[in-house]
């Protein structure tokens, strides 16, 4: 599936739905007590979604793979910073919503992982690359394509309606 727009992307939604819990999270007074830890986490949760928004915007693939790797940073500092709280004793009320947390970053974690491999792999360079001389070699190249894959259809075809025939023997 192809994405025009940074907002219908599941792996930012996932990352606007942790900074939203993280919030929610550092909002109780007992993530208040350590003071600039809640904000760091905030800042660190935002930097995801955000990450992830700059770098779909850019229009290249070098630079989006070079945001996505900053926000899968981020990614892994929450959960660092989740991980650390888990063992804090004045958060142990609040385990259960720190592991859920630190669970959805492992996820967006991985997920911006395997984008990156999958760009890392691409020939494609980014919509600020596509200019009329390469979309028309695009075009031209499926064409192409299309065109090698009917001959091959119908020569398997033809083998098939001429069971009798071997290699090389024609009907005269």
């Amino acid at each position: 599936m192809s994405y025009t727009r940074f907002e219908d992307l599941p792996v930012w939604k996932d990352a606007a739905r942790l900074f939203v819990g993280v919030c929610a999270l550092t909002d109780r007074a007992e993530a208040r007590r350590k003071g600039d830890w809640a904000d760091q986490l905030e800042r660190a949760s935002l930097s995801i979604s955000n990450n992830i928004a700059e770098g779909f915007e850019l229009g290249t693939t070098d630079q989006l793979l070079r945001f996505l790797y900053i926000a899968k940073g981020s990614a892994g500092e929450c959960r660092s910073m989740l991980g650390v709280a888990m063992a804090l004793p004045h958060m142990s009320d609040l385990k259960s919503r720190i592991s859920d947390l630190r669970s959805k970053a492992e996820s967006i974690s991985r997920q911006l992982g395997g984008w990156c491999q999958q760009l890392q792999n691409s020939d494609i360079k980014g919509p600020r690359h596509l200019n009329n001389a390469v979309r028309e070699a695009t075009s031209r190249r499926a064409r192409q394509d299309s065109f090698l894959e009917e001959i091959k259809r119908v020569a398997a075809e033809g083998r098939r309606e001429s069971p009798g025939l071997s290699n090389g023997e024609h009907e005269d």
